[in-house]
């Protein structure tokens, strides 16, 4: 990408599209095409059509999605299968129609098999069972990793897929009905210290593995990723597999080890209390990231210093749901 590409960001009000926006700027990226959802419904096919033939992006990255944790997920599946698909379905054909060089479209660990082997490489992608519970959005973004693959077989297109691990970080939703993991914890310390209270709710066992990274690295990596060489990119857009590359920090930690850091980052000392009538979901979701490490990106932030910055960012946030 040159410093005068036209650069799409798809969702870039959201965690991962405010990221890349941000990093794009920083390195000095001058022609970014936004639009908010008032501007632009990405679900209207023709409307997205007519958008990229007249502001012919050059760059595509396709962050825009219905997300949210396992209790929105579990309660919402139609409306997570539906406007996923719909986003994807607009977005991909019409950067086919309008000339796009090159499009990275970003999807979830969570499309690998609920007991995939550890770390999860990319091979492993329906290799066996879903997570029951985040089946529909999987599903999803499943189908929009085969579309990116069907159109650059067919079209001769360049799009890539890249899977992140469990985000976090400046602009999480702090919804306790839609919220992931790790903002939830966040919240609840926060309420529980103003409330004065010395318990710590965590939902489930305690037991599940996940993986965390910070919303800034994983825009680094984007932006890494569509910026790779010609031999380095078509290397990931073969055609005898799947376009596809994971991007995690290779490291995990058990969600009682997870609540216990989010606490001490906070200042919270507290007994935490398991509520194990709530679902665990996948036991374990390691992602191997051997693949973009061998093409130069690692992650930079730690989990710790993640934690201080996204509750710096959200600080007064959480203080006023909290009162």
């Amino acid at each position: 990408m040159e410093k005068n590409s036209r650069i799409f960001v798809a969702g870039h009000r959201g965690l991962v599209g405010s990221a890349i926006c941000r990093a794009l700027e920083r390195q000095g990226y001058r022609s970014l095409v936004l639009r908010t959802h008032a501007e632009l419904d990405l679900t209207d096919r023709a409307a997205v059509l007519d958008f990229c033939q007249k502001e012919k992006p050059e760059f595509v990255f396709l962050a825009a999605a219905k997300v949210g944790g396992i209790l929105a997920n579990d309660t919402y599946p139609a409306d997570f299968i539906r406007e996923n698909l719909e986003i994807q379905n607009s977005v991909i054909d019409a950067s086919y129609r309008s000339g796009v060089k090159r499009l990275l479209f970003l999807g979830s660990s969570c499309i690998y098999p609920k007991l995939a082997p550890q770390p999860i490489k990319e091979e492993y992608l329906l290799t066996g069972p879903l997570e029951p519970t985040n089946r529909a959005y999987a599903l999803a973004k499943i189908a929009g990793i085969e579309m990116c693959w069907s159109y650059n077989r067919q079209y001769g297109t360049r799009y890539l897929a890249a899977m992140p691990t469990n985000l976090y970080g400046p602009g999480d939703n702090f919804d306790l009905k839609g919220s992931h993991v790790l903002p939830a914890l966040m919240r609840k310390v926060v309420e529980a210290k103003r409330a004065g209270e010395t318990r710590l709710a965590v939902w489930g066992t305690g037991k599940p593995r996940r993986e965390f990274l910070y919303s800034d690295d994983l825009a680094e990596a984007c932006i890494h990723l569509l910026n790779l060489p010609e031999a380095s990119y078509e290397s990931l857009i073969s055609q005898d597999e799947a376009p596809l590359i994971n991007i995690g920090t290779g490291e995990d930690l058990t969600i009682r080890e997870l609540a216990e850091l989010v606490a001490r980052v906070l200042g919270f000392d507290c007994e935490l209390v398991f509520d194990t009538t709530r679902q665990d979901g996948t036991p374990q979701k390691l992602l191997d990231v051997s693949r973009i490490h061998s093409l130069g990106w690692k992650a930079k932030v730690s989990l710790e210093e993640g934690i201080r910055r996204t509750y710096a960012s959200a600080q007064s946030q959480l203080e006023l749901v909290a009162s």
